[in-house]
């Protein structure tokens, strides 16, 4: 769980149906573009997505940690690049104050647009669903299939998830298979950073205007 000292913002007390509302931009978590593109499809948005993450939970909470120069360096050795982003959110899912899993919505680099996902990863940091929120390209959204993004469970920070290697690319969607893989790998380096207390980072309050509803 999350060190000592670090603060943490609920979001919701889930009451059925367990259904969290959240900002467009929670701390800066989804960085949607100001102009639509033209093949954009919301599949999830981030109220349904963490619903279905997290049936059963009783809450839903998230943490933003601010990435300083020293922690940016440790991230950028393992992840091959540099973090994008100088905050993010990981939300944390519990029952009865016991842990019940992570999850972290971010954006990877498609072909000509951002593709926009959500990584939902055990309490031990291992990778448990991958899911395609909004897709904006005319094509290759088949990366949406169920057989392509079960090969992303049970993988972890460890694991080096390479196209053609360790992933297999969907036909036709190459380019987003290697931004999938990308991202899933992030989210597992980042909940293991930084959830699971392997780096110390500060975190913020809840930013403003984020709001909650049962």
């Amino acid at each position: 769980m999350f060190g000592p000292g670090r603060r943490q913002s609920r979001i919701s007390r889930f009451a059925a149906p367990r259904i969290v509302w959240l900002s467009l931009a929670v701390g800066g978590c989804l960085l949607l573009p100001a102009a639509r593109a033209a093949a954009e499809t919301t599949y999830y948005t981030p109220r349904a997505l963490l619903a279905a993450f997290f049936p059963k939970s009783e809450k839903v909470t998230f943490r933003t940690f601010t990435l300083d120069s020293s922690l940016k360096s440790r991230l950028a050795s393992r992840l091959g690049y540099m973090p994008a982003k100088d905050r993010y959110n990981i939300f944390v899912a519990t029952t009865n104050n016991h842990v019940d899993g992570y999850a972290i919505i971010d954006e990877e680099q498609g072909l000509h647009q951002p593709i926009t996902f959500a990584t939902r990863l055990s309490a031990r940091g291992v990778i448990e669903r991958l899911e395609i929120m909004v897709y904006r390209e005319p094509r290759g959204d088949e990366v949406r299939d169920p057989r392509f993004r079960r090969q992303f469970e049970g993988k972890t920070a460890q694991d080096p998830l390479r196209v053609s290697r360790d992933i297999d690319a969907v036909s036709g969607a190459t380019v987003s298979s290697a931004s999938m893989a990308v991202g899933a790998r992030r989210a597992a380096i980042l909940v293991e950073e930084l959830a699971l207390g392997l780096s110390t980072v500060a975190a913020e309050r809840t930013p403003a205007g984020t709001t909650a509803a049962r």
